[in-house]
């Protein structure tokens, strides 16, 4: 199965009550597969603030976003945590859902070996028949799943994607020995251009909430050797894939995120505890990058 080359890990939509918004989460699945062009969502990933939304909470989101979605795009449902048991659990109740493929993040916190990363991955793997695309981000989880452990990984028959928050060292490691199929994406905005020149297939977004469609455009150049084309689109969006992350100092994701969706006329609401909106000054400076960047460039 392909997730395509754009996939989006979208936000949650909250209300006033910091409960879940479906109005809103409907009209946000329609925009990023109609007018941001993802190929995939990411369901109750980081950025859909997993976390702090509660097991029947993911179950309902899987739910209604297959349903929403209604095959014009692919559902990957984030079903990892540091609990093999309960990211089992999680696993199953997404395969009930409907969804087409799982994220699953290294486990976090607990700080196990390799070996302990290994059987994680293959004990969730081996419970379920869908497509797993793994996930690391040390600089969320401590822990680093390195260039050999994904490529044992990768020998597992429903392992098919890893999303790399690591250097472009290990990434090039990764995609040099990899089985046929597999296959590497960015899961740094920043770097996606980079990533696809040493052989990476795509990016697991969050700036593809308001640039997705020039993302896709980029990818799309790239992929058809017009480099030079590539590199200008990336060098006009750049601000943008790094203001969301920093504005100006670095600022938790998806709080930039929700407030530049807020700006694009799309009410997803605020964040749950531990995460705080935005201060007056980073919304300050979310509004200003944002009304820097071209019409062409921003998709209403």
């Amino acid at each position: 199965m392909s997730f395509g080359q754009l996939v989006t890990a979208m936000v949650t939509p909250l209300d006033d009550q910091l409960n879940i918004n479906w109005e809103v989460t409907g009209e946000l699945i329609d925009h990023l597969i109609d007018a941001q062009q993802s190929d995939s969502l990411v369901i109750c990933g980081t950025t859909g603030e997993s976390p702090t939304l509660t097991d029947e909470e993911k179950e309902k989101l899987f739910r209604f976003a297959v349903e929403r979605a209604a095959g014009r795009c692919k559902i990957i449902a984030g079903t990892g945590s540091n609990d093999t048991a309960h990211s089992i659990h999680l696993t199953k109740l997404a395969e009930e859902a409907g969804v087409d493929g799982l994220l699953l993040v290294g486990p976090y916190y607990n700080k196990p070996n390799q070996e302990g990363l290994y059987r994680h991955f293959r004990a969730i793997a081996e419970s379920t028949k869908l497509p797993v695309i793994l996930y690391n981000v040390p600089g969320r989880s401590v822990v680093n799943i390195s260039a050999e452990t994904t490529l044992r990984l990768a020998q597992l028959p429903n392992v098919v994607a890893t999303k790399e928050c690591s250097s472009l060292e290990q990434m090039t490691e990764i995609i040099r020995e990899a089985p046929e199929g597999f296959k590497l994406y960015s899961g740094e905005d920043t770097i996606t251009l980079p990533v696809l020149a040493i052989g990476g297939h795509g990016v697991i977004s969050v700036a593809s909430h308001v640039i997705g469609a020039t993302m896709k455009q980029m990818i799309e150049a790239y992929k058809s050797g017009k480099v030079a084309e590539a590199a200008a689109i990336n060098n006009d969006i750049y601000p943008v894939l790094k203001g969301l992350f920093h504005c100006p100092h670095p600022v938790p994701n998806p709080v930039a995120v929700k407030y530049a969706l807020s700006q694009r006329g799309y009410a997803v609401g605020g964040v749950r505890l531990p995460l705080v909106t935005a201060s007056d000054e980073e919304a300050d400076f979310i509004r200003r990058l944002l009304a820097k960047v071209a019409p062409s460039v921003l998709v209403h």
